[in-house]
């Protein structure tokens, strides 16, 4: 194996936030995009609780959380410092709290929730970090970094869940961030289409 192996699903949040951190590194892996619902053995195999993004690496190690993969990958390469500075934190309440009502609020039908009382709780912790914003770009300063991409993937299935109505709210510094991010070259760069990897094409 000449380089990481990364499997990965396009529009999953996690998988977004893990490629986001191997671009700004500058490590390009070969990519193995998946179906969630065809999960090929050799991810399976690497990682059996099946979940996006894995990254097998040159020794054969394997990576299976988001967060490590970001971490293993500025920790190797970090020309921007996405490192310095990061705030686990922040993007702990995002994984935690956030992660929970937005679920609820999405896939209300899938969860028996109350999509209203959940979609309120997010639109409560993005108050919080409309004000940690403020008038500056990006939560991680003059600068994005590892704070932003791995929490922006999460705001943005948020906001496109119901983008009429979540242009209305007050969160006018969240808003203006979420749409420098998606607007970014990076985050077009990562969100390329792939076509789904098939073991017997090598």
């Amino acid at each position: 194996m000449n380089k990481p192996v990364l499997y990965n699903f396009r529009r999953c949040p996690y998988a977004m936030r893990a490629r986001m951190a191997l671009a700004a590194s500058g490590i390009e892996p070969e990519f193995r995009e998946v179906k969630l619902r065809e999960k090929p053995a050799e991810m399976l195999e690497a990682s059996p609780k099946g979940t996006v993004p894995v990254l097998v690496l040159e020794n054969g190690k394997v990576i299976d959380e988001s967060i490590d993969v970001m971490r293993w990958a500025l920790g190797r390469n970090d020309p921007e410092n996405w490192l310095q500075g990061a705030d686990f934190d922040l993007i702990e309440m995002n994984d935690g709290p956030f992660k929970h009502h937005l679920d609820r609020y999405k896939y209300s039908t899938r969860h028996g929730s109350d999509a209203e009382e959940h979609r309120a709780a997010c639109l409560a912790i993005l108050r919080d970090l409309d004000e940690r914003i403020g008038t500056g770009p990006y939560l991680h300063g003059q600068k994005p970094g590892l704070t932003d991409a791995a929490i922006m993937p999460f705001v943005r299935q948020f906001a496109a869940t119901d983008r009429e109505w979540f242009d209305t709210q007050p969160i006018p510094n969240v808003r203006r961030w979420l749409d420098t991010m998606l607007e970014s070259e990076l985050f077009k760069a990562v969100m390329v289409k792939r076509d789904q990897w098939r073991p017997e094409a090598g």
